[in-house]
């Protein structure tokens, strides 16, 4: 390809960039990689948006770097190859690998479609990058095989990927499950052969590290923060601290809340979780009913938008995910919590939380599972080493073992 369309069209892009607002280090980072590109294709032998970001990586660029590269080349692909404009919502791919280019027509259909398919569930960009990824590797090695079609992939190529001719792991659990990710989607577009190479896919055990979990102490003194009288927190911050907390819901679903969702006659919160494209309906607690309503009839900006938590700046848009993860962060600040180097404090330990508690309060697991939106039955298995309370019961009494007095002897 050649960059002459990008060279008389790209002030139509810069045009739309400053009518919609888009902040001045935006538009000047975007003119700023068009102007490389148009200057330097010829000299660096550029031929794709591939090209151009090879070459950054192969500067040495550092991540923060590369990663607003990423951003900019993606805007500016889309403008001049499909000719579309941004829209701060739908993502494309900056290139892609000669490998991938090289597949054959259904490998890479399978691919396009598990990246519209996860994209439009919510899934973050990152993930489906990584996801994706692991799946051309898999697919290539496929190919390799003399495998063209799905249906040609048979349980030994597949086991072959991830163990060796001795059974040891080539490839461990974490590579598995991005590749099964792929397929899963793969189930609503060619149901069969894609069932049928999930099945082929070997049975890792996942190791998990525990959560560093709130304990009961943080708990209070979040629930102080929440509901104190000042100005540490915003109305708004202390509604979404308050679903985080009693509610357990993922951010991504917060963040997506509309006006739809809230039943108030029955008291009841209805969604469908982004991360599973599950229905799910919880009770509307007081707490949080009350949290909601004060924020919407005292503080949120008037606003046609049906999502719920807005920005508190004009043009007043609907939350992104970072933004809920950035008022988990002025909760804890508030707490006087978590402000130690290392310290989790993420939106997450929050359904954890609820987890916990309701594990300790005996409450079936099943119906945890549910609350919190869970799909696979292995979802739970992280919380269960926070239950302090019953772990207890397992343990032996030291009764049993006796010491001898030299051992403690000072």
């Amino acid at each position: 390809m050649s960059f002459e369309n990008l060279k008389t069209t790209h002030p139509g892009l810069m045009h739309f960039l400053r009518e919609r607002k888009y902040s001045a280090t935006v538009i000047r980072n975007i003119s700023r990689e068009i102007g490389n590109i148009l200057d330097n294709a010829e000299v660096n032998n550029w031929h794709s948006y591939g090209d151009v970001y090879h070459a950054y990586e192969a500067e040495g660029l550092s991540k923060d770097v590369l990663r607003n590269k990423r951003y900019c080349l993606r805007m500016i692909k889309r403008f001049d190859i499909q000719g579309e404009f941004p829209d701060r919502k739908r993502r494309s791919y900056i290139f892609e690998s000669d490998a991938y280019g090289n597949l054959p027509l259904e490998y890479r259909e399978l691919v396009e479609f598990y990246r519209e398919h996860d994209a439009a569930r919510g899934k973050k960009e990152t993930t489906i990058y990584h996801e994706a990824i692991n799946a051309v590797t898999f697919l290539c090695s496929m190919q390799q095989k003399g495998c063209l079609r799905l249906g040609d992939i048979t349980e030994k190529d597949v086991l072959s990927f991830f163990l060796s001719d001795n059974g040891s792991p080539i490839r461990g659990c974490s590579y598995k499950k991005n590749i099964a990710a792929v397929f899963k989607a793969g189930l609503h577009w060619k149901k069969e052969p894609c069932s049928k190479i999930l099945s082929f896919l070997p049975a890792f055990r996942e190791n998990r590290k525990t959560i560093q979990y709130l304990t009961g102490e943080e708990v209070d003194l979040i629930r102080d923060a929440l509901h104190e009288k000042g100005d540490h927190l915003s109305l708004r911050d202390r509604a979404v601290g308050t679903l985080l907390l009693y509610a357990g819901l993922r951010r991504c679903d917060i963040a997506g809340l509309h006006f739809k969702n809230i039943d108030w006659e029955r008291d009841l919160l209805r969604i469908v979780q982004q991360k599973t494209d599950v229905p799910l309906d919880l009770p509307l607690t007081p707490t949080v009913g009350n949290a909601i309503f004060k924020y919407l009839d005292s503080e949120r900006p008037k606003s046609d938008n049906p999502h719920i938590f807005l920005s508190e700046v004009m043009p007043n848009r609907p939350l992104s995910r970072n933004a809920i993860g950035n008022i988990a962060l002025r909760i804890y600040k508030a707490a006087g919590i978590r402000q130690n180097p290392g310290d989790r404090k993420g939106t997450h330990i929050f359904r954890h939380r609820a987890a916990s508690h309701m594990l300790e309060n005996g409450i079936a697991q099943p119906i945890i599972s549910r609350i919190l939106g869970h799909t696979a039955p292995d979802s739970l298995e992280p919380y269960l080493m926070a239950d302090f309370k019953h772990l207890k019961e397992c343990a032996l009494s030291v009764e049993s073992f006796p010491i001898p007095e030299e051992v403690i002897a000072l």
